[in-house]
């Protein structure tokens, strides 16, 4: 688990949501078996999956500690008064999202949503989906952005921010 953070003063809501986000309709390349690494320098070695344009191409195995890391970045990169706003939130990493081609899912009641009975709740859950999102990168810098860009998402669903407001503000 990366962070929770604390539940707020608030009432309780009866409504949960679940927003997953899905690699593009290209489709992704699953992998059970490790990356392979390079005996003298001890990097990972690329292998195949399809990429952000739908072709077979290598990937990057990114470890769960650098991985979460990224994660952490990402939220870190989130301006001030937004991470102050959010509440009763905790932020995961899993390396197998249930689904094949997942890769983030916000489970819970987005802010906007809570009234004045949301309260003794568990707090939502924001997953991020490591192999997911490394299956999808030829390089690390674009398992980085990735990872940036779900947490982003993941979080506006938090916010309340739907796919189709995403969408228009070219987040899809």
């Amino acid at each position: 688990m990366i962070t929770s953070l604390e539940a707020g003063e608030r009432g309780q809501c009866s409504r949960a949501w679940s927003f997953p986000c899905w690699l593009p309709a290209c489709g992704g390349g699953r992998r059970s078996l490790p990356a392979p690494v390079d005996a003298k320098t001890g990097e990972t070695v690329p292998i195949g999956g399809f990429g952000f344009d739908g072709r077979f191409t290598d990937v990057v195995e990114v470890s769960r500690d650098r991985f979460e890391a990224l994660v952490a970045d990402a939220l870190d990169s989130l301006p001030p008064e937004l991470g102050r706003q959010m509440c009763n939130i905790a932020i995961l990493v899993e390396d197998e999202p249930p689904l094949p081609g997942l890769l983030g899912l916000y489970e819970g009641v987005p802010l906007p949503e809570r009234g004045d009975r949301y309260s003794g709740v568990l707090p939502d859950r924001i997953t991020i989906y490591r192999k997911s999102i490394c299956d999808m990168g030829e390089t690390e810098a674009q398992v980085v952005e990735q990872v940036r860009v779900t947490v982003i998402h993941e979080v506006a669903h938090h916010f309340g921010i739907d796919d189709r407001r995403l969408a228009e503000l070219g987040w899809e």
